[in-house]
């Protein structure tokens, strides 16, 4: 074919006949002109609507045929060119037909994009991706194949899905954990990332926020974007985090300095052994595991400290690191939660399956122009995670965690009275 231009006014049953025929030689020629054939059907069913049957009179209606012209219509990620109808209204201006306009407004090319990058398909190679080489549809200059046009394409989507999602409503969901951790992209721009688990064990991807360093104000700004769309602070829930101190700050001068917060296990055995000799990592990961998997929250703790007690003489610098952030090591141990749930709720693993679909999706990218660009590429592929997240492991024993929460709440909320009093007396 010389030219990629099919006319809309042949007589559709025809063109179809045709392309039958020919489907052994192309599948894809004949899914084109069969397409073509069902539009052209309703553009001119849309043209009878507004002027009336052809050579007839046509008092009362809207407009008159006037003539034809070539339009561009998305196919296979890219465009090809066909003859439409034209309408004149009788009061002068062009009626757009209404079936012309729902198939051009469908963003199949943006979408086409957009799914592509995110399974690390390069822009380069967008056209092969979406039409054969050899095939007779052709994928030439103003088909909208390019490596701009399929950039420009995701720019434009990805940038209107981020926007909505970050403004989307939370007030909705039964949010009971909510786990919070950093990707750095490059040196001078770190992303901060919140996943939540809610009620049944589905997991959400809550927000996205850029910074220069994983510090307590871009984590206050990550976790006032959460409340200003809706989470409730006064509400008590488990945060798990990576250890970052600026992190704990955040969230206790935004929930309280009470909320729960569990820093993640597996982070504070990988700093532990990766400051020891290898002849140490067995024993001192066996005492570790042993110490986590403890019901008894205070037996847990006094086996950690004496660990630590071991470890003064060879390395106290890492006997002071086993003991640090011990609190918050062992928070899902102090709120009585079943053993199958602590190993789920004990680590960051949830985030941090999404940051490497993250770094998957992102390899691509050769240099990060600005801000922007990170965080349109970032939650693009956030939201491409989710897509196959899955419950909870332990999602059943939920209930166990929700009561742990009212009643650590309770607590606290008693024993803030109880102070209050005493100051006042």
């Amino acid at each position: 074919m010389g030219k990629s231009i099919t006319s809309a006014g042949v007589v559709p049953a025809a063109i179809v006949d045709e392309a039958w025929q020919q489907v052994a030689v192309s599948f894809e020629r004949f899914c084109l002109t069969a397409g073509i054939a069902t539009l052209a059907k309703m553009m001119e069913k849309d043209v009878a609507g507004l002027c009336g049957v052809r050579y007839g009179r046509a008092d009362g209606k809207d407009g008159y045929r006037w003539g034809r012209t070539r339009g561009k219509l998305g196919f296979h990620g890219g465009k090809i060119e066909l003859e439409r109808p034209r309408v004149r209204a009788r009061d002068g201006g062009e009626i757009a037909l209404p079936s012309w306009q729902a198939a051009v407004a469908e963003d199949w090319l943006g979408q086409w994009a957009l799914n592509l990058m995110l399974i690390n398909v390069s822009t380069r190679k967008f056209g092969r991706a979406v039409r054969l080489p050899e095939g007779d549809v052709p994928a030439g200059k103003g088909t909208g194949l390019s490596k701009s046009a399929a950039s420009r394409r995701f720019v434009a989507l990805s940038a209107d899905r981020m926007q909505e999602w970050m403004a989307s409503d939370l007030s909705e969901l039964d949010l009971l954990v909510i786990q919070i951790d950093g990707i750095h992209i490059a040196d001078d721009l770190v992303l901060l990332a919140a996943v939540g688990v809610d009620g049944v064990g589905d997991k959400h991807p809550l927000a996205v926020i850029e910074g220069a360093a994983e510090n307590a104000t871009v984590a206050q700004a990550l976790l006032d974007n959460l409340i200003e769309r809706g989470l409730d602070p006064k509400l008590c829930r488990l945060f798990i985090i990576d250890g970052a101190k600026a992190l704990s700050k955040a969230i206790r001068q935004t929930f309280g300095r009470h909320t729960p917060i569990q820093r993640c296990q597996v982070h504070k055995a990988r700093n532990i052994l990766e400051r020891l000799p290898k002849p140490r990592h067995a024993s001192v990961r066996k005492a570790l595991r042993q110490a986590w998997e403890l019901d008894d929250a205070d037996k847990a703790e006094r086996m950690i400290r004496n660990l630590a007690r071991r470890l003064e003489q060879q390395a106290p610098g890492v006997a002071g690191s086993i003991l640090e952030g011990l609190d918050e090591i062992l928070t899902v141990t102090r709120l009585g939660l079943p053993a199958e749930l602590r190993r789920s709720l004990a680590c960051t693993n949830i985030i941090e399956n999404m940051m490497g679909t993250v770094r998957r999706v992102c390899r691509n990218v050769k240099r990060w122009q600005d801000p922007s660009m990170a965080l349109r590429w970032t939650s693009a592929a956030m939201l491409e995670a989710a897509k196959g997240f899955r419950r909870l492991k332990a999602y059943k024993q939920l209930s166990a965690l929700r009561t742990a929460l009212a009643a650590h709440q309770t607590k606290h909320a008693a024993n803030s009275a109880v102070e209050l009093t005493a100051k006042a007396a």
